[in-house]
């Protein structure tokens, strides 16, 4: 019987998107004025074309620092990271072209994606306190015999902030809290994911 691990086998790595082609498929359906999964209103329309843009900026300014640079260098045994995804997902957009900046240091490291609705077998498996929240990245060895780390849907402070306003939305509509958490990430430069990788990442070195 082939590896897998729990509903993650070869056959899906082997068929998973490169970041090259979610990224085209993205253009793709928005010149069809679509998105991916099923729905495509001008909300989730708008927050594709915004997530774009942010993808767009974060690739040519996501800065990674010499530790981690370092410590992905040092990884010596091939791994897959599999990111589960939608286009309309604006955490997706902030953290995921990091996650690739560090996948292309080394060449032992895969980065793949899947589409979280496409997927639900998998998503049903990385719940995060009952909900399908994405992005999620699984860290696997590339034989998919044992699971390396998980990380999401979004940095700790970013994900503090989602609770609280689910909680108490304190007279602020979607609109004004997602600005207001995009400004988060802005200010924020990706320094609290990376400091949430790195110990994640050095958990995985052969020493």
């Amino acid at each position: 019987m082939e590896q897998s691990i729990g509903s993650i086998s070869k056959d899906l790595i082997r068929h998973a998107m490169t970041y090259q082609t979610y990224r085209e498929l993205i253009d793709s359906l928005l010149l069809e004025n679509k998105t991916t999964g099923q729905t495509h209103t001008e909300f989730y329309l708008e927050y594709t074309r915004m997530n774009v843009q942010r993808m767009n900026r974060w690739d040519k300014r996501a800065k990674v620092s010499d530790e981690v640079v370092a410590t992905i260098q040092a990884i010596q045994e091939p791994q897959i990271w599999l990111v589960l995804t939608e286009a309309w997902c604006g955490d997706a957009a902030q953290n995921i072209p990091y996650f690739v900046k560090l996948a292309t240091i080394n060449p032992l490291i895969q980065i793949r994606f899947i589409l979280r609705d496409e997927h639900p077998e998998v998503m049903d498996e990385y719940l995060t306190s009952g909900s399908r929240s994405i992005p999620k990245v699984i860290g696997m060895t590339a034989d998919l015999t044992c699971e390396l780390f998980t990380w999401g849907p979004r940095p700790s402070s970013a994900h503090e902030l989602v609770m609280n306003y689910k909680k108490d939305s304190q007279g602020l509509t979607f609109k004004e809290f997602s600005e207001s958490l995009h400004l988060w990430y802005a200010r924020n430069k990706n320094q609290e994911l990376e400091s949430e990788l790195l110990p994640l990442i050095q958990s995985t070195l052969i020493i």
